[in-house]
């Protein structure tokens, strides 16, 4: 890795020849490949974009210029072509290097990202601040394909062409189809719009045509029969109909050209949308036969591709499988999902059930108004979506399924810390979301076992807007069903919580154990409403302690308090605090957040010894 180690930034690109730049790409995809199969990580795209950020990295400078990332996920070529090539060991891992564009971690990152379709609307708002300033640097949006099945894009994008401000969209499309070329004129013309030689002539005549009398004017009217020739010859343009100039498809593997397209798009001095064809997992056989599996990856052999299994039953896998057996009971049910078919674990139903499957792409709101209209006319949607995107679609929770109470599941995945995607994803905001929903019941299995009871029950037995929330990976210790919300009997103190929060808390109560503290566990299946049996249970020892895995006042502590079963209890709370939690692995993150069971036996002695001597 040679060359790469040298590279620190645009000066020591611009001195390599064509042929080092080349080599380069291919010490890039080694790199990755090496780097990725041990840590984990999003693979396929970053070696799609490996010529692309090259190309972006030779014309611009990051660290004044801003680059605006689309999810974010695509930036490890960026973060290698910024001189933190010796930090991808700690790639994901905890106090490591993060995953995603980190402003914190480098004044390269001009903005995190983790969720899709904003990058337009956040460069739009540079560049607007860039004006006012009456400051001069380039402002570039980095989007994929994907980013535009979500709205939020194209209102991006429209306000963007309206705008005159100069930026810079490049589109990364790696699989698909935005703007087909229709036929072998529009092809040639397509391959015309990106030879040098054309934008030399296009320079030539905006010159020409700023020093001869009426030249605005002459000019303004061959961009209109120019505009008009090329609509007539290959059709409508999306991008030119918002406003924007439009560059391209151009081939996105190709460094010399992207470099040129990329200077000609920062001398036009106006909105303007550069179309990049690439090939997602590009230089790495298994991942160009298998994008989808090596977008997020675990450890894998960089020599076979094989992807060290999992050794367990995941959640996702449990809903998967319950769903579908629902399915084959009930005509009514469907499934939606927002992108995340294999993440959701609907890969098995979509293929069982696929007129009762729908895949609306990054577009969670849609989602959940879709769901409401199936909703309204009979059937019984079942919406699977990680909890951090859930948050997407909150006014549609409200206005279209809340207040027609119409039934609705919600299959919150990914509840609570997820580990290595950090901030952008965990699930620690949607019961405090949720909650404000009137008519929402939230239930939270603590294990597979009881997703299953819970999942059937919320489909097949509850009316109104249900959601089941559950965490990423397996069970944890307590892998069976309970019959009743006592786990644990005990006199002096109660541990009272839901969800996996379950297993520190049964920890917790075994090492109080050991120091002569009687605790009792209860456990909350069914956290809103809240259930009155549960609570005068939790009540009866007189000091009730209650973790969540959720942030400050984003959880029912709040809501235990003022319960009347609570009245004249001591009551504390243990969660995740308030500042975003960053990634790592979980047992760091539960060690930072006062969540391990030695942190919460220590609270509760704590707790128990204030109340003694009060008393």
């Amino acid at each position: 890795m040679e060359r790469l180690s040298q590279i620190r930034g645009r000066s020591d690109l611009s001195a390599l020849s064509d042929a080092e730049t080349e080599a380069l790409c291919a010490e890039i995809r080694r790199f990755l490949i090496d780097s990725v199969s041990r840590t984990g990580g999003h693979l396929a795209s970053n070696l799609g974009v490996v010529e692309l950020t090259v190309a972006i990295h030779s014309v611009f400078d990051t660290s004044r210029d801003r680059l605006v990332f689309d999810v974010g996920h695509q930036s490890y070529v960026h973060k290698l072509l910024t001189g933190r090539m010796d930090q991808f060991p700690t790639l994901r891992q905890f106090g490591g290097l993060a995953g995603f564009p980190k402003p914190g971690e480098s004044c390269h990152d001009a903005f995190i990202a983790g969720h899709a379709s904003n990058a337009v609307s956040v460069a739009l708002g540079m560049a607007r601040a860039r004006t006012l300033q009456h400051e001069d640097y380039s402002v570039i949006a980095l989007v994929g394909d994907g980013a535009l099945t979500g709205g939020l894009a194209y209102e991006g994008l429209n306000n963007a062409g309206s705008s005159k401000e100069p930026l810079i969209v490049i589109l990364n499309d790696n699989g698909m189809s935005i703007m087909p070329n229709v036929g072998g004129t529009a092809r040639h013309l397509s391959n015309i719009r990106t030879r040098q030689s054309y934008y030399q002539i296009k320079r030539w005549w905006r010159r020409f045509t700023g020093k001869v009398p009426l030249g605005k004017q002459l000019y303004r009217g061959v961009h209109r029969f120019k505009e008009w020739l090329k609509r007539r010859l290959i059709g409508a343009n999306i991008f030119t109909d918002m406003g924007l100039e439009y560059i391209g498809p151009v081939d996105g593997h190709d460094v010399k050209r992207l470099s040129y397209l990329l200077h000609e798009a920062r001398e036009m001095n106006c909105p303007v949308l550069l179309h990049v064809l690439t090939q997602k997992g590009k230089g790495y056989p298994p991942a160009e036969a298998n994008p989808d599996a090596f977008h997020g990856v675990g450890p894998f052999d960089k020599e076979t591709g094989l992807i060290r299994q999992k050794t367990c039953t995941t959640f996702s896998d449990t809903f998967g499988r319950t769903l579908c057996d629902v399915a084959e009971r009930d005509a009514r049910v469907c499934a939606i999902t927002a992108a995340m078919q294999n993440g959701t674990g609907l890969d098995d139903y979509a293929a069982r059930y696929p007129e009762r499957f729908f895949d609306v792409g990054i577009a969670e709101g849609h989602a959940v108004s879709m769901a409401a209209g199936l909703a309204k006319q009979g059937q019984i949607p079942v919406l699977a979506v990680y909890s951090t995107f859930l948050q997407r679609g909150y006014d549609m929770l409200l206005h279209d399924v809340g207040l027609l109470n119409l039934h609705v599941v919600f299959a919150v995945d990914r509840a609570g810390l997820v580990g290595a995607d950090g901030e952008t994803h965990h699930g620690v905001f949607d019961v405090g979301y949720l909650t404000t929903v009137p008519g929402m019941q939230i239930l939270c299995p603590a294990n597979q076992a009881e997703l299953d009871q819970m999942l059937r029950r919320a489909i097949l037995e509850l009316h109104g807007p249900v959601a089941v929330r559950y965490p990423r990976g397996g069970d944890g210790a307590f892998a069976r069903p309970a019959d009743s919300p006592l786990l644990r009997e005990g006199s002096d103190l109660t541990i009272l919580t839901y969800g996996t929060m379950v297993n520190q808390a049964l920890a917790a109560a075994d090492l109080l154990a050991d120091r002569g503290v009687s605790v009792r566990v209860v456990k909350l299946g069914q956290i809103w409403p809240l259930p009155a049996d549960a609570l005068a249970l939790a009540a009866q020892t007189g000091v009730v302690l209650i973790p969540e895995e959720v942030m400050d006042h984003a959880g029912i502590f709040e809501a235990v308090c003022a319960h009347p079963a609570m009245q004249g209890v001591r009551l504390q709370t243990a969660n995740l605090g308030k500042a975003y939690v960053p990634h790592g692995d979980l047992p760091h993150l539960y060690q930072l957040t006062g969540l391990t069971a030695g942190q919460l036996a220590d609270r509760a002695a704590e707790l128990i010894r204030q109340g003694r001597e009060k008393a």
